[in-house]
């Protein structure tokens, strides 16, 4: 099957969820994973799902969500929660395009409301396990598995229209506060990088320091001369050690690239 591109998966599960998702990244919190199966079943515990979750160990509480969800429905997939919560995008996307095509398969087409559903709000009728009419409109949202009336019932993009107008304004918001801290996130994450690096240098030049000022004391002309050579290869090895911190990487972060290729490992 070909894979979904990102800017598809962005662009369904935004549309789905009413979201203001920017990067697959961001699926590693787990809830909107927990809202894709509640799209579908209408009786994940939602109120258990935290979706501004900022820390590592509300990610795995959201995925423990999904995992009894897993059980309880016999669904045969094993969720890598380790790689997942890192917030890398390979992982994560290869994972949104599984759940897309599982959505694809499983869901019914019944009315559905991601932002009363996050209150804790019932659904409007029970999730019937069917796969989805081959025959769709609505043009590219139709490609996507989204828009146009299926079995009579409400589309998802025009759900509760109502309700959701006065609640446009308060969404915008959120939105654009969870894009500022995810990259207030990034932000600090990348100072502390830098700066670690910065003080691994430090530490470097003043142990030479140290060490070429005792020798300035300790050692005669004549020696400092007969030492000149091992002095030269002790420089060369501090300049090697420097340039190794410099090029140094570390675990959950990626120096950032402007190619955007997909097997890149971006976090957000």
């Amino acid at each position: 099957m070909t894979a979904i591109s990102r800017s598809d998966l962005l662009a369904w599960l935004n549309e789905l969820l009413q979201l203001n998702y920017t990067k697959i990244e961001q699926c590693g919190t787990g809830g909107a994973y927990c809202q894709i199966l509640d799209s579908i079943y209408g009786d994940v515990p939602m109120t258990k799902v935290k979706m501004n979750a900022k820390h590592e160990y509300e990610f795995v509480a959201n995925f423990k969500v999904m995992q009894n969800v897993f059980k309880a429905r016999k669904i045969d997939k094993p969720i890598p929660i380790e790689k997942l919560v890192k917030c890398k995008m390979r992982d994560n996307l290869e994972f949104l395009q599984w759940m897309k095509r599982f959505w694809d398969s499983n869901y019914g087409g019944q009315g559905y409301d991601p932002v009363a559903r996050r209150r804790g709000a019932p659904t409007d009728t029970p999730a019937r396990i069917a796969p989805l009419p081959s025959s769709r409109t609505g043009g590219a949202s139709a490609d996507l598995g989204i828009g146009g009336r299926v079995g009579g019932k409400t589309p998802i993009s025009g759900h509760r229209a109502g309700s959701a107008q006065p609640n446009e304004t308060i969404q915008n918001l959120q939105a654009q506060t969870r894009e500022l801290t995810a990259h207030m996130e990034g932000l600090e994450k990348e100072r502390e990088f830098y700066f670690a690096k910065l003080r691994d240098i430090e530490i470097l030049v003043q142990r030479d320091i140290e060490l070429a000022t005792q020798r300035d004391i300790e050692l005669s002309p004549q020696q400092k001369q007969e030492t000149a050579a091992s002095d030269h290869e002790s420089r060369l090895k501090t300049l090697e050690a420097i340039q190794q911190i410099l090029y140094s990487t570390e675990d959950g972060f990626e120096v950032p690239d402007n190619a955007g290729a997909v097997d890149e490992e971006e976090t957000f």
